[in-house]
């Protein structure tokens, strides 16, 4: 039976006091529901305003896009189908007839083929090819209409969006390109029930009040709801105080009536803060996949999504790079949280659990190449005016090789270790000579373009963007040796031109390779009695010297002999219209001592590298509306300034410096395709060198203009070789090929000791060296002295013996020769050539019959190699 049961109430509430003490109770308490109704409703409207205007504008800044310089496949290339589509998926090319086709575009795949098929939206004409491929290569490309194709290019890939006013990078995402581990991952550490709450977890926010009351804080779990923490990105300060804490609420609801779940998630995809890298911080998880992953956040596995799901609550403390441990900790806890809430099962935990971290080191400083991105943003800000281009959504195509990039970084990286062991060993001379100055780590820089276009295909910097955003590609420094070359190209230049060299002493001819100058300790004067008294390295000096040995040794002194007789002015002349616009016309010039940035003596290198023509360094290829509507295009700048002979025939001399000069260590470091460069050491190191399809300088020096006491061969010079080893071995850059002299130009074996033409009589120590034609020599070295009666007339001293003729250097008087006059001993091996002292060899032996005829083995002249 029913049981009634009554509850008395308390004495103090019986009576009429104690009505009255309960009615005012009741009272009070409503009073109290009416102030916070009145209050939250006051601030409820009040920040409804404030929320409608942040919404008339974009939630996120439409930063531009950068993208890189397409890839360019041709047949022959070792690319898999695979890897090209993996390459057309980075790009946002979707595999047609998979769902809604991509505006970027959609590719097939067959058997051993692979078909593209551009977009609207894509940075090429619509026209389609088919690849084949063949035992890991690709063997034919064909176009839409069945027609043979040399290359085709692929989509540019998005190297980086540009960072906002406050150094911030996100890269934005849809809800529906969240993957669905990444989405149960977050929900799981984060929010659980954030699809069923209204915007506020009543239960987990009183947990959290409780906490911060006892002073107990975990890392276990907050009380703010997804909403609550989006509303406090984007409306609030970060400051923990209770009004902040009722703000949240307020704008919650308000983000709860306005928003789906799904968007509501989005923006708080893209908004969450995700830690930092070097100078920027990672915003979003679009960015933060790329940061640690180097890949689009579509690709994430199971791992790495609970990974970034787990950084939410301290990407400081829980960053995969610094603490490994704790990163790893945290995602194997919301792995747990996935299983607990169903969607993930045990197994696929525990395996997700043995998996590494696979965080990308340097994602950031090297695949998004930040300097190179700067140069670039300094440009649009140049050509398109102020910084409103940055929130149109621009895409913004390049010239970076995000390959050859990465490349550049780790050579940098690798190569400058050995660089700063050597600065530890001078230091610690010093040190032990009683000098105990602070030890300086240098900086460096390293520009590599394609140097018959100008297109800078990988920059670097420094060694660290997130220690010093300062860009020493574009440094000012005084250039070094490294300027020599274009001493020597005036002077072929002149000799082209019709003109002679002439010496203080009135003595003149046409310049040669073989050409002597004299390294000797000399005051030079110039400018009305202005006196220059320079030293060579080690104050070494080696006397009477050819050209192509005062160039492959780096001689100051022969060097600054020979812009004498060509005319410091018009060597300064030919420096600035190749890109050196500091250049003067004074003796220091010619070894070097005006400053350049190192992209500055990339393009002037491109004169030698591109037959004389200057190209100026492009960056910029073109900018296009958020749709791919092209608004600017843009050109290279060229300017022929030099002679293509000229050109090439210092190319020759700049060869001999890798392969036997100052450069040497190039090839030791076993480098062996065919290439020029030069050596600098002034305060700094500098390396500037070429192949047939790569050019790179090198730079490394103190920010402090302290001179850096190591050479340029032993510091830029190795980098420079790591580098290029690096580069050869991708597929775009593999394909070297010897230097193609331009018509006009005649390649000769010469002897060392008389540098006239080697034959079967000379000792077998020759070399390879490029003339003008008409200015080569026609005596051999067995004839050096004139001598030119057979044995039998020798043996028995039948004929006319003529007198030894004396070999007069340049520097000496001697005869004039024309450029298009036929060379004779008398005209260039006498006014050009005079043997370096050196040890007697036996010379090779000829048959008997050619003794006897005066005859001699000339097969050695026919079709020579490559100078060396």
């Amino acid at each position: 039976m029913p049981v009634k049961i009554k509850f008395a109430a308390p004495a103090v509430f019986r009576g009429s006091l104690g009505r009255k003490l309960l009615l005012g109770a009741g009272l009070a308490v409503a009073a109290c529901f009416v102030l916070f109704a009145c209050v939250f409703g006051f601030y409820y409207f009040k920040y409804s305003r404030i929320v409608d205007q942040r919404l008339e504008k974009p939630l996120f800044a439409a930063t531009a896009k950068i993208y890189a310089a397409p890839s360019e496949l041709r047949p022959g290339q070792k690319f898999s189908a695979h890897y090209i589509a993996q390459e057309l998926r980075t790009a946002g090319y979707t595999v047609q007839g998979e769902g809604k086709a991509s505006p970027m575009g959609t590719f097939s795949e067959g058997p051993e083929s692979l078909t593209v098929h551009p977009g609207p939206q894509s940075f090429h004409a619509p026209d389609g090819a088919t690849i084949t491929f063949d035992k890991g290569a690709i063997s034919e490309i064909t176009g839409d209409q069945g027609q043979q194709l040399a290359a085709y290019e692929l989509e540019p890939l998005l190297i980086t969006d540009l960072s906002d006013q406050n150094r911030s990078k996100r890269r934005l995402v849809t809800y529906d390109e969240i993957p669905h581990n990444l989405v149960n991952a977050v929900v799981a550490i984060e929010d659980r029930r954030f699809f069923t709450h209204g915007g506020v977890d009543y239960i987990r926010l009183l947990g959290a009040a409780r906490n911060d009351l006892s002073h107990k804080h975990t890392y276990m779990e907050g009380g703010s709801t997804l909403t609550m923490q989006l509303a406090r990105g984007f409306f609030l300060t970060p400051a923990k105080r209770f009004k902040r804490k009722f703000l949240e609420i307020v704008i919650t609801f308000q983000l709860e009536h306005r928003f789906t779940k799904p968007k509501i998630f989005e923006m708080y995809a893209n908004q969450v803060p995700l830690g930092q890298r070097g100078s920027f911080s990672i915003n979003g998880f679009g960015e933060a996949a790329k940061a640690y992953f180097g890949k689009d956040v579509r690709q994430l596995t199971l791992p790495e999504s609970a990974l970034l799901a787990g950084l939410i609550q301290s990407p400081s403390r829980l960053n995969p790079l610094r603490h490994p441990e704790r990163a790893m900790t945290r995602r194997n806890l919301v792995l747990d949280s996935m299983v607990e809430i169903g969607a993930i099962t045990k197994d696929q935990a525990e395996q997700a659990k043995a998996s590494p971290l696979n965080v990308v080191p340097g994602a950031v400083d090297a695949g998004e190449a930040p300097y190179f991105v700067d140069l670039v943003r300094e440009q649009l800000a140049q050509r398109l005016g102020g910084d409103e281009y940055n929130q149109q959504g621009l895409r913004i195509y390049t010239s970076l090789d995000p390959q050859l990039q990465a490349e550049a970084s780790a050579a940098v990286e690798e190569s400058m270790k050995n660089v700063d062991r050597q600065v530890e060993a001078l230091h610690a001379r010093r040190v032990k000579a009683g000098d105990d100055s602070p030890i300086i780590y240098p900086q460096v820089a390293l520009v590599a373009l394609n140097p018959h276009t100008g297109q800078v295909l990988a920059l670097v910097g420094g060694r660290n963007y997130g220690a010093s955003q300062f860009n020493h590609a574009v440094s000012h420094r005084p250039t070094g040796s490294i300027f020599k070359p274009f001493v020597y190209a005036a002077a072929f230049n002149t000799s082209l031109a019709g003109s002679q060299l002439t010496n203080s002493s009135g003595a003149s001819a046409t310049f040669t390779p073989v050409t002597i100058l004299n390294d000797e300790e000399t005051t030079f004067t110039f400018a009305g009695g202005q006196t220059y008294s320079p030293h060579n390295f080690k104050d070494e000096y080696r006397g009477a010297v050819t050209a192509r040995e005062a160039l492959m040794h780096s001689l100051n002194n022969a060097t600054i002999s020979l812009a004498e007789m060509v005319g410091y002015n018009n060597v300064a002349s030919l420096a600035r219209d190749a890109g050196i616009k500091s250049a003067r016309g004074t003796p220091a010039m010619a070894i070097g001592s005006y400053d350049a940035t190192p992209l500055e003596m990339s393009g002037a290198y491109t004169v030698f590298a591109d037959n004389g023509v200057k190209i100026d360094p492009w960056m910029l290829a073109s900018v296009r509306n958020p749709n791919g509507d092209v608004m600017n295009d843009y050109t290279p700048i060229t300017k022929p300034v030099l002679d293509p002979r000229a050109a090439y025939l210092t190319l020759s001399l700049m060869q001999n410096v890798l392969n036997g000069g100052t450069g040497s260590v190039v090839r030791s470091m076993g480098f062996t395709a065919p290439a020029a460069g030069k050596t600098g050491t002034s305060h700094d190191a500098w390396f500037a060198g070429f192949t047939s399809n790569l050019l790179c300088i090198v730079w490394v020096g103190n920010d402090d203009y302290s001179d850096i006491k190591i050479e340029g061969a032993h510091a830029a010079a190795p980098i420079w070789a790591d580098f290029m080893k690096r580069a050869v071995a991708l597929p775009q850059y593999s394909d070297t090929k010897d230097f193609v002299p331009p018509p006009g130009i005649v390649q000769v074996r010469l002897d060392k000791a008389t540098n006239l033409l080697a034959d079967a009589a000379c000792p077998d120590n020759g070399y390879y060296a490029a003339f003008l034609d008409g200015t080569q020599p026609t005596d051999t070295c067995d004839h050096a002295n004139g001598d030119q009666r057979n044995l039998f007339q020798r043996i028995f001293g039948l004929g006319e013996k003529p007198s030894t003729p004396a070999q007069v250097p340049i520097t000496q008087t001697a005869p004039a020769l024309q450029p298009t006059q036929p060379a004779t001993q008398q005209t260039l091996a006498t006014a050009q050539t005079q043997p370096a002292p050196q040890q007697e060899q036996p010379k090779k032996k000829h048959g008997f019959f050619a003794k006897l005829f005066g005859k001699k083995d000339d097969t050695k002249q026919q079709n020579p190699p490559p100078p060396q």
